[in-house]
């Protein structure tokens, strides 16, 4: 059997030109590596195509000529999928088609009624690694596809749903491809390379805007050790990158797994290696040595959801107060000289204009070295997105092409939802203003930073200083979000 294995193009531009940060996508490179042997497996990332998407396809597909092609997609990115499933079936009318990913697990039933739906044969719900590995051995054995668990595929036009299957034993998955099968290359954030891993999968916080507990339970399952240097390995030793994302949804919910881990990373000796992560910032304000030997194995970037500092936003999210937590949290962080990503959401039910500016003002006043602000997005199935619907506050309930925390498809009581989204944009400008390279960031490129602050910056201040008097704030906000509009736009898959 002939497999591609296929990521989609579009991406969320909202911490960072969209140019400027392309990874791997680790779960096609994980079910790649997890396929039998016998079989010839491929990857390709297209967020390394987005100018050229049919011409690479077209090239490429018609050259492997692939028995089965999977795609892996996130909500937002559906529409782009759908849009690519057709191309495939145009070119090669004879290839199967597998979805899978976030989107398709949520809404497996909706895909397989819908008439959108037509050119996928089959849905991967969940974990993929061993239903993906079932299925190209049935493609090729002729086995049944029914006795496969979470697997969604066609019967006399209709789709049959397979009952889910019980959450893989990660010990048991081998590491994901990284070799030539990848046809894509020159995965980077801001021009240095990055690879991805994962230390563990699932979370058991109750943060109900999170669609997590719908692909693995409220469960956390952690890898062996072992397998995490192994995998560490491959990227330092064999790939020779020096980046590493860790993509684990929460990693730092145990402490003790943390400093084992980390402990485990020191002892190997690795030189120049710099992690970055996701974490949660109760754990992190409660572990201060945890913190410290992060930082002494290399965790440089952490990402902290914040949310909102409003108690009754944080009551409607499932959050709980963490607003001393988050100050904590980021200062022990840069105690470390660890820089900190502040991600917050706008858009609540009880949010208007002084909530805002009180949002803003809070992330300003911690020294956050960078921040990742977003509009809430009432994504399917999540508790939240129900919370909306019953109280009329979704005002885009179906096109979830802006579903990527750029848009806002919700009002609140206070705002409609252009108004939502231009003062989130305003404020940003006036309020955190141009970006401060902090003590934690320079440190890590002090020649770029500088060239940011002595030349770049301001020019940039003294250009948007003449903008805003030519033309106001309003015209300026009409033509970035024009531009935005474009970023995930492929003409030639229309």
């Amino acid at each position: 059997m002939k497999v591609v294995l296929i990521s989609m193009p579009d991406v969320a531009a909202v911490i960072m030109h969209e140019a400027a940060f392309h990874m791997p996508n680790l779960g096609i490179a994980s079910l790649a590596g997890n396929i039998d042997d016998g079989h010839d497996v491929y990857l390709i990332d297209l967020i390394r195509k987005r100018n050229s998407v049919r011409r690479y396809l077209t090239r490429t597909l018609l050259k492997i000529q692939p028995d089965l092609v999977g795609l892996s997609s996130m909500t937002w990115q559906f529409g782009t999928c759908l849009k690519v499933a057709r191309l495939i079936k145009q070119l090669l009318p004879g290839a199967r088609i597998a979805i899978g990913g976030y989107h398709a697990t949520l809404m497996y039933e909706e895909i397989g009624a819908s008439d959108e739906g037509r050119p996928i044969d089959f849905i991967v719900r969940g974990e993929g690694e061993e239903v993906m590995r079932r299925l190209v051995n049935a493609l090729r054995d002729g086995d049944a596809l029914s006795d496969i668990p979470s697997l969604s595929w066609r019967e006399n036009g209709a789709f049959v749903h397979n009952a889910r299957g019980e959450l893989l034993d990660l010990a048991r998955l081998k590491l994901p491809v990284r070799d030539k099968r990848r046809l894509t290359w020159g995965y980077h954030i801001m021009n240095r390379s990055v690879e991805v891993i994962e230390t563990s999968r699932g979370c058991t916080r109750t943060c109900n805007f999170c669609s997590i507990r719908h692909m693995y339970g409220q469960f956390f399952r952690p890898f062996p050790i072992v397998r995490i240097l192994a995998d560490i390995d491959d990227i330092y030793f064999t790939k020779k990158c020096r980046r590493i994302f860790v993509s684990d949804d929460n990693m730092v919910l145990s402490p003790e797994r943390v400093m084992e881990v980390c402990t485990a990373i020191i002892a190997r000796g690795y030189r120049n290696l710099h992690f970055i992560v996701q974490a949660d910032c109760v754990t992190m304000s409660r572990n201060e040595e945890m913190v410290r030997t992060m930082a002494q194995a290399g965790f440089k970037s952490v990402f902290l959801g914040i949310e909102n500092v409003s108690k009754k936003n944080l009551q409607a999210a499932k959050k709980g107060d963490i607003v001393q937590a988050a100050r904590k949290a980021i200062d022990l962080c840069h105690k470390h000289g660890i820089m900190v990503v502040g991600g917050m959401i706008f858009g609540f039910p009880d949010d208007g204009e002084a909530e805002i500016v009180d949002n803003y003002r809070f992330l300003k006043s911690t020294g956050v070295d960078s921040p990742y602000c977003q509009l809430l997005t009432p994504y399917p199935k999540t508790g939240i997105r129900q919370d909306l619907l019953d109280a009329q506050l979704v005002t885009n309930p179906d096109n979830y092409s802006t579903y990527n925390g750029m848009w806002a498809n919700v009002r609140t009581h206070h705002l409609d939802a252009e108004k939502l989204q231009y003062l989130v944009w305003y404020h940003r400008q006036t309020i955190l203003g141009w970006w401060e390279p902090s003590a934690q960031v320079r440190a890590q490129g002090n020649l770029w930073t500088g060239i940011w602050v002595y030349l770049v910056r301001p020019f940039l201040e003294k250009r948007l200083t003449r903008a805003v008097r030519r033309h106001g704030w309003e015209t300026l906000y009409d033509r970035e979000m024009a531009r935005l509009k474009t970023v995930n736009q492929f003409p030639d898959l229309s």
